[in-house]
């Protein structure tokens, strides 16, 4: 049984947020309040690029963006919203290339190189994995280029943090990217 879960949002034509679904069993019905339903609804909608994204949600569900915020962490606590983060479109924002790159960081230095790498202007994403992939591959980062070669771009990565076990899985096609709606 899967708990319902809001999953799409567009900041702009070039990025949307995505909500991942949390797998759970349950024995039981949970009744989600007219007020979460209402604001799930609208997280599956467009988000303005703004100082005040919510202002908008609020508005709309004649709240305060200090209720909104609070439906949505309560929303995450509870299982609802697994995760909340950001999609970059790289060829609508001018990117020809893009990559993940995978890294075997050693624990002791993951957090250091993590801020390294999310220091790059062509890194979207930096984050740790857990469980790792293959069995050694802990730190994951996104990288686009306007034109750039990938493998000098991650060369420059691995010499500023001196950790040179990487794979580059380089984006060859992109797929159209579409989640499910569930209001």
């Amino acid at each position: 049984m899967f708990r319902i879960i809001i999953v799409k949002k567009y900041l702009s034509i070039t990025h949307f947020l995505i909500l991942f679904i949390k797998q759970v069993k349950t024995y039981f019905v949970e009744i989600i309040t007219a007020k979460k339903i209402k604001v799930s609804s609208l997280l599956q909608g467009d988000i303005q690029l703004k100082s005040r994204p919510f202002r908008q949600i609020a508005d709309s569900c004649c709240l305060t963006e200090k209720e909104i915020t609070n439906i949505i962490k309560k929303l995450n606590k509870e299982g609802y919203i697994r995760k909340f983060g950001a999609v970059l479109r790289h060829h609508k924002a001018g990117y020809a290339k893009n990559a993940l790159v995978v890294w075997s960081v050693p624990p002791d230095k993951i957090e250091k190189a993590g801020i390294a790498f999310a220091s790059f202007p062509f890194i979207s994403h930096c984050y740790e994995r857990n469980p790792v992939f293959k069995s050694k591959y802990n730190l994951f980062t996104m990288l686009h280029s306007k034109g750039e070669d990938m493998t000098s771009l991650t060369n420059k990565m691995a010499a500023s943090i001196d950790i040179h076990d990487f794979l580059i899985l380089e984006s060859l096609k992109e797929y159209k990217k579409t989640t499910p709606e569930y209001f």
